[in-house]
């Protein structure tokens, strides 16, 4: 019966801060609707370009390469950081978690050679 109890605590805990992370924001955002200042104004529904009266459409279309070179640089980031904690632990994985990282490595560089191949990596 012990056991049940604190399979059902646990169950709890988890929805307690389930409820706590969905209903924080959303009160967090309904506080600040109510306590900001709302003047509507036609002057502040254009587009601010330093003081000058806008002269074109605001929003630029830019080359998807762009995008592209971010996400690459993301993935290659995140992935970087997932290196570190084998390293700290290299000493108690053994040889087997050499092997596993060695083929995450390899993996990794065939994604940069794949990407360099279809000329991803070029800024212009």
């Amino acid at each position: 019966m012990e056991l049940l109890n604190l399979y059902q605590n646990n169950y709890l805990i988890v929805f307690v801060f389930l409820c706590l992370g969905v209903l924080l924001p959303l009160v967090a955002l309904y506080l600040g609707k109510l306590l900001r200042p709302h003047k509507p104004s036609v002057e502040k529904y254009t587009t601010y370009e330093s003081g000058i009266d806008p002269f074109h459409d605001s929003r630029v279309q830019f080359n998807v390469r762009y995008y592209i070179f971010a996400l690459m640089f993301v993935i290659f980031d995140v992935e970087t950081v997932f290196l570190y904690p084998w390293a700290v632990a290299y000493d108690k994985l053994g040889v087997f978690a050499l092997i596993e990282m060695l083929i995450f490595v390899i993996m990794l560089l065939i994604g940069l050679i794949y990407a360099w191949k279809k000329k991803v990596l070029r800024w212009t």
